[in-house]
């Protein structure tokens, strides 16, 4: 499609989905205006590897890059870099940075998440506290990784136990509470969550379950931890591993319904005319409810889908949910949304384990540890909507491949 019938097409967040989206749009044939706006003052980068490979020096930052910095001007595409959006007028189909205002035909915001930052009151503004969402939140605090500090990981998800694995490696001394139950509670299975304790604590991190964080303690730069158990740690720093919020403010500003994150319909429209959202910030139809993923699939396959749909195509967006996170020398590979699981079977292998979530007979998701074989068959098999036996299935000596038949 030419840039005939949509001269400008401007996109706020210069992300994975962001960039994913103007690529598409330029692929399909659209050479209209593309405008790319980015708050951070560094081209689309990945972030997974921010609190591994990057974190632990071994990935330089221009691999980092999605595309090469030049790459956006070679295809025509506006990169603003380091702009903060400002305002966002609906009714005059305006977006304003500084003292600039530009017209848009049609806008998409791919703004993301944020992190969920400790409060002041519990000492959340003090020096030597960190969240991990950013390069320059990791550039921040890749210093402090030196060996034989003392570490407290508030937060045992994902995040937080990526982090703890590379102050290990890195041969600091790491503490991690979690003040739920146990760690991974709110998207993982017991089994999970057990496996990755062993994990952890056998490469010398201390867990703490059950417990929470009281206050950070320190004058201007944080120094202890007391926790609700009364116990109170010295610490050297600390990283808060305690969520993600989408980033919807913009869109609030423009009149945009937000339910759980931007809602859209299937199409990736929001509630407000020529105004569209992919990625993170994102809650869509699945299944019959809605929900938010947070994922780098999920952000590239909706923000290429938005792409097609800003251009005419009328296409759904069907996601199919996964995710990895890397730990000490294992991968774990994600298939499928386990909510609604009410039971568990377990396939162990010679260095390897998966957990397969039924509801019922109904298989819904597979957590595979340095398996990818699993993960791979658990995939297909929940995309083309077939559940295997489960005797089967917990079968070692058993050929997955057979499953899918």
């Amino acid at each position: 499609m030419t840039g005939e019938m949509m001269s400008h097409i401007v996109v706020v967040g210069a992300g994975q989905a962001g960039s994913s989206l103007v690529v598409k749009l330029r692929n399909l044939g659209f050479d209209g205006r593309v405008t790319l706006i980015g708050s951070e003052n560094v081209p689309p980068y990945q972030r997974p590897p921010l609190s591994k490979k990057y974190l632990l020096g071994e990935l330089e930052l221009e691999r980092l890059y999605l595309r090469p910095a030049a790459f956006y001007g070679e295809h025509d595409i506006d990169l603003r870099l380091g702009q903060a959006v400002l305002a966002v007028d609906a009714d005059a189909k305006t977006v304003t940075l500084g003292d600039e205002v530009l017209a848009y035909d049609q806008l998409a915001f791919t703004t993301g998440s944020d992190p969920r930052r400790l409060p002041a009151a519990v000492g959340g503004e003090l020096e030597g506290v960190f969240a991990v969402r950013s390069l320059a939140d990791v550039d921040a605090m890749a210093p402090e990784f030196t060996q034989g500090r003392r570490l407290l990981i508030i937060g045992g998800g994902y995040i937080g136990l990526e982090a703890a694995a590379v102050a290990a490696k890195r041969g600091l001394n790491v503490v991690l509470v979690e003040m739920a139950e146990r760690i991974l509670q709110r998207v993982a299975a017991e089994e999970t969550s057990n496996y990755f304790r062993e994990l952890h604590r056998g490469h010398g991190v201390e867990i703490v379950e059950g417990i929470g964080l009281k206050r950070l303690v320190g004058d201007a730069r944080v120094t202890g931890a007391e926790l609700t158990d009364g116990r109170l740690i010295e610490i050297d720093f600390a990283i808060a591993g305690v969520g993600i919020m989408p980033s919807v403010g913009l869109a609030e500003m423009a009149g945009v319904a937000i339910e759980n994150g931007i809602r859209t319909d299937a199409f990736g429209r929001t509630s407000v005319r020529h105004i569209w959202a992919a990625g993170d910030c994102t809650s869509f139809p699945y299944k019959g409810g809605r929900i938010r993923l947070e994922s780098v699939p999920n952000a590239i396959d909706q923000a290429e889908t938005v792409a097609a749909n800003m251009l005419g195509a009328e296409q759904e967006y069907q996601a199919r949910p996964w995710f990895w996170s890397d730990q000490h020398h294992v991968k774990l590979q994600i298939a499928g949304l386990n909510t609604g699981y009410d039971n568990i079977v377990t396939r162990k292998g010679k260095d390897s384990v998966s957990f397969w979530y039924y509801q019922g007979e109904t298989l819904l998701a597979v957590d595979a540890m340095n398996d990818p074989r699993a993960y791979m068959i658990g995939k297909r098999l929940i995309e083309v909507g077939k559940s295997p036996d489960k005797d089967m299935v917990a079968d070692a000596s058993s050929d997955l491949k057979s499953l899918l038949k």
